[in-house]
């Protein structure tokens, strides 16, 4: 069982960034790919990114070219960069591995990001 455990969520201002990072209780080096989802109020939970092992990387449409994510197999890390916020940014953002085509096997608890002026 790996545990996830997120951090550097909080509120920004429309515009700011704010760079997320997930600590895994183990080696994720195995797992092909992480990700991060999210909950909006009100909304569907939705996958923002993932990476995968070989380095290929996704993105939801919402956030090209504003996020970036990437993973440290050697730390059993997974960071997301947000850039250039926004409102609709605004939600629950859960650290996820071993993502499958609806889901993950594991969840981080996770951390509330709030963008607003």
């Amino acid at each position: 069982q790996v545990r996830l455990v997120e951090s550097g969520g909080g509120l920004v201002q429309p515009g700011g960034s704010l760079q997320l990072s997930c600590t895994a209780s183990e080696s994720i080096a195995s797992i092909n790919v992480v990700g991060w989802y999210r909950q909006a109020p009100g909304k569907q939970r939705e996958l923002v990114a993932s990476v995968r092992n070989s380095g290929y990387t996704y993105y939801t449409d919402s956030v090209k070219g504003r996020f970036i994510i990437s993973r440290d197999n050697a730390k059993s890390t997974v960071s997301l960069q947000m850039n250039s916020l926004k409102s609709e940014d605004t939600g629950v953002y859960y650290c996820v591995a071993d993502l499958y085509p609806t889901g993950a096997h594991y969840w981080g608890q996770g951390t509330q990001v709030t963008v607003s002026s």
